[in-house]
This record gives C-alpha cells, sequence and structure tokens, in this order.
C-alpha cells in the first residue's frame, strides 16, 4: 500500500469518528433538556405547595417557631428558631420582646415569655423556658397557658416533628375569647379571683422600702415611690426611660436569679441622697421576670462594724495584758491567745495557729515540764476537761499552778459568754515572794517596835491603826487587849483620853491623819502633861503611802534632870559672873599700887635716889622681875575676863606670818639666853598674808614661847614655826622639856592651872580663847621627858564673828 492510500484511508477514518461523536453529542443533549424540564416542573409543584403552606401558616392565629435540629436546640434552646404565622400575631408576640437583649425577633420574643407564669394541662405552676429545656432534651411535648401582663393569656404547645422541635404560640387575646381554650378562660377567671392586682400594686407602691421588678431580658419595668426616690427619678416613666437602678450589682444578681430559678440576695453599700445607706437586696423569681426588694439596714451595719470594732478592740487588749489569757470554744479547740500567754508557756505561734484541743495543749506542757507535776495526772487531766461540761455557766474558783521550774502562777477560769472557757494565767511568783518578804518585814518591824520605848502606832489615811507596839499599852496603861488592829482613831482617843482629855489635841491629831491635803499632813511635834504629873513629848509623821505615824516618849525623868541641869547651869553662870567681877574689881585695885611699885623701883634703878649698892641692885632687880610678872599676869586676867563676857573684839587685817614670829622671838630671846635655851625658827618667808589680828596672834605664840622656857631645862632647845595648807595656816611651838603628865594634859588650857613656876596658869587658856575667836583650833601633844608640841590651826580668812567691822576698824585706824 502506497503512502498515498493509508494517508487517504485515515482521512475517511476520521471524518466518520466526528460524525459519530457528534450524533452522540446530540442525543446526550436533548436528555439533560428534558431533565431539567422535569425539575423544574418540580420544583414548580414544590413551591406551590410552600407558598400554599405559608397560606395556611399565615391565616393561623399565632406563631410557629421551628427548629429544624433538635441537636443544635439541646445547646442553646432559642438557636436561630424558624417563625411562620401572622404578621398580626407576630405583631402581637413583639411586645413582649422590649425587654429583650436578642435583635431576633424569634429569640426575642422567647427570651420575653420564657419566665412568665404559667399552668399546664394538669393545673401545675411551670414556665415556658422549663418546659422548652425539657422538650428539647427529653423529647417531652407540652401544652401550657401563659399568664401575661395586663390580662393576655397565651396558648403554648410544644412537640418533636422528627428531629425538628415545633412550638405553637397562640395569643387567646387576638385568637378570641370564644376560640380559646377552656383552660384559658379557667386560668383568666382563677388569676381575676384568686388576685387583688390593684390593692397589691397599691400595698407595693406605698412600701417603705424600694420595691421594683425587671423583666427577664434584666430591663425595669415597674418600681414603687421608695425606689423612685432612692434613684432619684422623676416618676416611674422617667426611671423606665433611663433605666435606673440602684447598683450595678443588682442586675447581676437578677441574672443569677433568672438561671437557677432561685432567690438571691446581698448587702450592698448605696449612695442615696449623699449619704452612704447599707441595702439587704432581695432578688426572687416571679412570672415573667425578677422582683426585687431593698431594706435599708444601715442600723445593723453601724452595729455590726461597732461591734466588730470592740470585737477588734477587745482582742487588742488582751493581746496587750501582761497576764496570759487563752480563749477555747466549746469544742475545746484553742480560738483566741494574746502574746502574754506564748511567752508565759513558750509555746510556738506556727503550733497555736494550728488550734490544738485543750486535752492537746496540756499533754504538750506536760511533756515540757511547764504544768504542775501530778501523781494523776489522767485524773487531773479529765478533772480540768470537766468544766466545760460541770459548771459550763459558773466561774470556778482561781487556783495556783505551782510549775516545776519554780515558778506560781494564778489560774482563773472564766465561761465565755460564746460558749467554751476563758483562762487568765497570772504569774504570782515575785508577788508571792514580795508578799512573804513583806510579812517578814512587818514581824521583824513589829519585834523592833515592841523594844522601843517609845510608843508608836501607824494610822491609815483611812484613821484606822494598822500598828502598834507594847510601849504604847504601857505608856497610855490600856490592856493588851485594849486596841485592835483597824481599830478606829477615835476609839484609840477615846481611852487614852483617860490620862490626857485636851480633846483639841485630839482633833488636830486626827486631822492630821485622816485630812488628804498636804497643808495639814505634816510634821508636828510638842510637848504634853498629863493628869498624872507625866510630861510626854510627841510627833506625829506622813508616811509616804498616806498613813501617818504618831510617836509619844516619857521625858519625865528627863525633865526633872533638865531642871536640875538648868538650875546647876544657872549657879555656875552665876559664880562666873561674880568671879568675873571679882577678877575685874581685884586687877583694878592691884594695877595701881603694882604700878607705883614699878615706877619706884625704875627710879632707884636709875640713881634718883643715888647710886645704888651692888647689895641693893639685887633686890631692885627682883621688885622690877616681879613687877612686870605681876602686870602680865593682870593682863590675861583682863584678857580672859573680856572672852568670857564676849566683850573682846577682834581687828582683822593682813598678817604675815614670818613677821610675827620673828617679833615673838626677839621678845623672848634675853630671856632665853638667860636660861641658855635655843630657839630655832623653821618658816619661809614666802608663806603669804593672814588674815588676823596681829597683836592677838602675837599674843598667843609669845605665851606659847613663855610657857616652853619655863619648862624647857638649860641646854635646851624650842622650835617655832608655821606652814600653808590649802586655806588654814598652821602655827607651832614645839620644846624638848619635861613634858606634861597625861592626867594633866587635859586641863592644861583651863583656867588658873599651874605647873611647875607657880602663877596664876592663864597663858595657855588665853591662847585656846583667843584662837577660838579667829575660828581656829589648838591641838597639845606631849610625851613624859620627851617635851610638849602645841599647834595652832587658823584660817586664812578669820571669822568674822567677833571682829569689829571693817568699817569701823578703818575708822578706828584713821583716828589713830
Amino acid at each position: 500500500m502506497s503512502a498515498q492510500t493509508a494517508s487517504i484511508i485515515v482521512t475517511f477514518g476520521t471524518v466518520f469518528f466526528a460524525i459519530a461523536v457528534t450524533l452522540w453529542a446530540v442525543r446526550l443533549t436533548r436528555g439533560v433538556r428534558e431533565a431539567n424540564l422535569g425539575w423544574r416542573r418540580r420544583a414548580e409543584v414544590l413551591e406551590d405547595k410552600v407558598n400554599q403552606a405559608d397560606s395556611i401558616f399565615a391565616a393561623h392565629p399565632g406563631l410557629v417557631l421551628v427548629w429544624p435540629d433538635a441537636a443544635d436546640a439541646e445547646e442553646n434552646e432559642w438557636t436561630a428558631p424558624r417563625i411562620f404565622g401572622s404578621q398580626v400575631a407576630l405583631g402581637s408576640m413583639l411586645k413582649f420582646a422590649q425587654s429583650a437583649k436578642h435583635v431576633d425577633p424569634a429569640r426575642a420574643i422567647l427570651e420575653g415569655l420564657a419566665d412568665y407564669e404559667a399552668r399546664d394541662s394538669s393545673g401545675a405552676e411551670t414556665t415556658l423556658r422549663e418546659r422548652l429545656k425539657a422538650l428539647h432534651t427529653l423529647g417531652e411535648p407540652f401544652s401550657m397557658t401563659i399568664i401575661g401582663p395586663n390580662g393576655h393569656f397565651l396558648e403554648a404547645d410544644g412537640r418533636a416533628a422528627g428531629i425538628q422541635i415545633v412550638l405553637w404560640l397562640t395569643d387567646s387575646t387576638i385568637k378570641g375569647l370564644e376560640e380559646s381554650g377552656a383552660r384559658g378562660r379557667l386560668e383568666e377567671l382563677r388569676h381575676s379571683i384568686a388576685k387583688d392586682p390593684v390593692a397589691f400594686i397599691d400595698m407595693l407602691s406605698k412600701a417603705p422600702e424600694p420595691v421594683w421588678r425587671l423583666s427577664s431580658g434584666l430591663k425595669l419595668d415597674w418600681a414603687n415611690a421608695a425606689y423612685l426616690r432612692a434613684v432619684e427619678a422623676r416618676d416611674l416613666d422617667d426611671a423606665i426611660d433611663r433605666q435606673l437602678a440602684l447598683d450595678p450589682q443588682i442586675k447581676i444578681l437578677a441574672g443569677e436569679v433568672i438561671e437557677t430559678g432561685q432567690m438571691k440576695s446581698l448587702v450592698q453599700a448605696v449612695v442615696v441622697g449623699g449619704q452612704r445607706h447599707h441595702y439587704d437586696i432581695a432578688c426572687f423569681p416571679i412570672s415573667g421576670g425578677v422582683a426585687c426588694q431593698a431594706n435599708d439596714v444601715s442600723a445593723a451595719e453601724a452595729l455590726r462594724d461597732t461591734l466588730h470594732l470592740q470585737a477588734r478592740a477587745h482582742d487588742e487588749t488582751l493581746d496587750h495584758l501582761a497576764d496570759a489569757v487563752v480563749i477555747f470554744s466549746s469544742e475545746q479547740k484553742l480560738i483566741f491567745h494574746n502574746t502574754a500567754f506564748a511567752s508565759l508557756f513558750g509555746l510556738d505561734e506556727n503550733w497555736l495557729e494550728s488550734s490544738p484541743s485543750h486535752g492537746d495543749w496540756l499533754d504538750y506542757l506536760r511533756e515540757r515540764r511547764r504544768i504542775p507535776e501530778q501523781a494523776k495526772y489522767q485524773e487531773w487531766k479529765q478533772a480540768e476537761l470537766a468544766h466545760y461540761t460541770e459548771r459550763p455557766d459558773a466561774e470556778a474558783p482561781d487556783v495556783l499552778w505551782h510549775l516545776p521550774d519554780g515558778r506560781i502562777l494564778r489560774v482563773a477560769r472564766l465561761a465565755h459568754p460564746l460558749g467554751g472557757l476563758l483562762f487568765i494565767f497570772e504569774d504570782m511568783t515575785d508577788q508571792v515572794n514580795l508578799k512573804a518578804q513583806f510579812t517578814t518585814l512587818i514581824n521583824v518591824q513589829k519585834a523592833t517596835l515592841d523594844k522601843l520605848t517609845e510608843a508608836v502606832a501607824v494610822f491609815g489615811a483611812d484613821g484606822r491603826i494598822r500598828l502598834h507596839n507594847a510601849s504604847l499599852e504601857a505608856l497610855w496603861q490600856l490592856g493588851p487587849k485594849d486596841i485592835a488592829e483597824g481599830e478606829p482613831f477615835d476609839a484609840v482617843a477615846q481611852k487614852c483620853r483617860i490620862l490626857f482629855p485636851d480633846i483639841n489635841y485630839w482633833s488636830d491629831m486626827k486631822a492630821r491623819i485622816t485630812d488628804p491635803g498636804g497643808e495639814i499632813r505634816v510634821h508636828k511635834d510638842g510637848e504634853i502633861k498629863r493628869i498624872d504629873g507625866s510630861v510626854l513629848t510627841w510627833l506625829s509623821h506622813p508616811l509616804p503611802d498616806g498613813a501617818s505615824v504618831v510617836a509619844w516618849s516619857d521625858v519625865t525623868d528627863s525633865k526633872n534632870v533638865q531642871k536640875s541641869l538648868e538650875d546647876r547651869a544657872a549657879a555656875i553662870q552665876a559664880a562666873a559672873d561674880l568671879k568675873s567681877h571679882f577678877v575685874e574689881h581685884v586687877s583694878y585695885q592691884v594695877r595701881a599700887p603694882l604700878t607705883t611699885i614699878s615706877g619706884y623701883a625704875d627710879l632707884l634703878e636709875s640713881g634718883y635716889a643715888g647710886p645704888l649698892s651692888d647689895k641693893l641692885k639685887g633686890p631692885v632687880d627682883a621688885i622690877q622681875t616681879a613687877s612686870v610678872q605681876l602686870t602680865t599676869m593682870l593682863e590675861n586676867i583682863l584678857e580672859v575676863a573680856a572672852v568670857e563676857a564676849g566683850t573682846l573684839a577682834l581687828e582683822l587685817n593682813d598678817v604675815d606670818p614670818f613677821v610675827i614670829i620673828g617679833d615673838v622671838v626677839a621678845l623672848v630671846q634675853t630671856r632665853a639666853e638667860q636660861t641658855r635655851v635655843h630657839i630655832k625658827v623653821d618658816c619661809p618667808e614666802d608663806i603669804g598674808m593672814l588674815r588676823a589680828d596681829g597683836p592677838r596672834l602675837k599674843q598667843v605664840l609669845y605665851n606659847l614661847m613663855r610657857n616652853a622656857l619655863t619648862y624647857t631645862e638649860a641646854g635646851g632647845s624650842i622650835r617655832i614655826g608655821a606652814s600653808s595648807e590649802e586655806n588654814m595656816v598652821r602655827f607651832w611651838v614645839a620644846d624638848d622639856g619635861i613634858g606634861i603628865d597625861e592626867e594633866k594634859r587635859a586641863q592644861v588650857f583651863e583656867e588658873f592651872e599651874s605647873g611647875k613656876g607657880g602663877g596664876a596658869g592663864l597663858g595657855l587658856a588665853l591662847v585656846r580663847s583667843l584662837v577660838d575667836l579667829h575660828g581656829g583650833l589648838v591641838r597639845l601633844e606631849s610625851e613624859k621627858n620627851q617635851g610638849t608640841r602645841v599647834t595652832c590651826l587658823l584660817p586664812r580668812l578669820a571669822s568674822t564673828e567677833n571682829a569689829v567691822p571693817e568699817l569701823e576698824l578703818q575708822g578706828l585706824a584713821e583716828t589713830r
């Protein structure tokens, strides 16, 4: 076969194949058109049926709600139902959807009707929400009458149609009473007869507490006057338009009521009229929504707050007490303890927070030896726990716990007002010890007072005698049982008036004891003479604790001795005055002839009557020496008399002790040379000035030097000196003579006490007197055959008590 032939065969084959395909396509297209035409005719038939059904539903006087998928309805009963029915029925039902939250009309209508009061075919109370839920979940059909507001009655029937849920709603008002079922008429009649809505609404409107109603959509649709005042609304329409609420929390509470079908309440603080109030708000389900009532419990809340504060203050007060406090409940559990309790028993706070029982607490303490040791612990423990049942309302007597560590606790048990027991533990260790010490002290004081010869009594601030000694009974001649402790002052004074009946004395004494003022309760003493002739000194003295101590002492013998001493002193003074007068008189009478004798002796010695022979010179010298000695003695006598009479006044000047000592040594140097006694001076030239009477100081040292020369043997030595000691100047004269016998040392400074060589013995007496006038003192040290040392200690500034005033002294100096 040639190539051309093959090509022709392929071409014809292709043409025949194309013709065959075309014929098959034309046949197939004709079948499709016929099928489409059949489906179109069927759709038209179905559409006619749907339109017919819609016309039928439109003629129905109610609404029909259909849930095509029951499974979806189980999850949410309001899930997108289809709505069928007349426009009139839809418009009638939509008024129930005004308070609903949903935009979809079917869901809004159901939400509005779900919680209205309703009755099923058996007459039992129910709600649309409850029956729909049972229909969706269990497939239970229902027929019910819903009692709506303003006299509306609705018939509701629910059925399951395969997998679909269908609800028929019919408004009896639209349908007409003649067409409504007997059940609707009966419910309307029951509702009208059983309730008086006008009277009920009037009662609620005038209620003093806020009352209001919320729809199932939580919208306010009615409130009384009290509610309107609380939310500051002009009228009910204003409150509804603005949806005024007492508090946002109330809407949440009402939502919980709708969901649970149970009453809910809460106490909420609300500001009303600018003042804060506490309201007890109760919300409960009713037909078509929720009813709420608010009771003003501000006073109760204030009392509750006050009680809470008082309880808190009570707990804080107990916590700050020094005594340990613990409270166990009626179940014997620890419910409170203060800080002192944990510290007293050394308890762990974490353990206490676990609220141990009373028995566990006792066991805990027993393990640590912090309760009294008990031979039969279990019996003692049961006796302790028995206080909860045996005497729950009675106050048990206090007991003492003696702990092993030596502490003593006072335990007080009290019935707690809320049940259980309250325990107070007080550490009495120090108090018991102090009481024992105090008792011992009182006994010691009592024993001490009984040993006193003075009568002592202690009276309290109330005037009752607390303490007295045996001398009080003896002094006032009372028996041992005549004075009892605690006896009033008046009773004691009445018994003492027998010996001293002065009423004013006892009245003043009582005032000082019992008067609380500080002006009268002062120390006072005095002297009384009783009718038996005895003399008592007394004193009353206030004590720090408000008590007073009164003491009497019998000084009759002392007074007698005192009188004797006074008589003797008077006699001695008279003798001294006589002596002074005699000395002055004798001195004056002796001075004149002594001057004459001395003068004539001087004339004889000067050769006035001619030269003296050697035989006469001795007697003339003796006369002159005796005249000087007698003159010195007279001067000393007059000085002593002046000191004793208090007429001698010092003329104070600045005196240099070094110069004074030099002048005195110069006066006695001749005699010392004659008696071959060596004089040593021990005084620094810069010793400083001394405020003193220079001539008198010189006289003191001169008398001491003359006395030392008298008692120092030939070849002996005398030391005179001075030294400075702070504000004092010490002068001394010491010799190594024969010394002074021990029995005579105390008398050498007495007047007219003479030693070796005779004489009046006034030199040392005058020394002591002049040093005393300067405010100084004289000290004598002497040993037999060892010598004598006399020290005069004078202040830098002599006492001005016995001195001539400075101005007068200055005037005397200018006069001279």
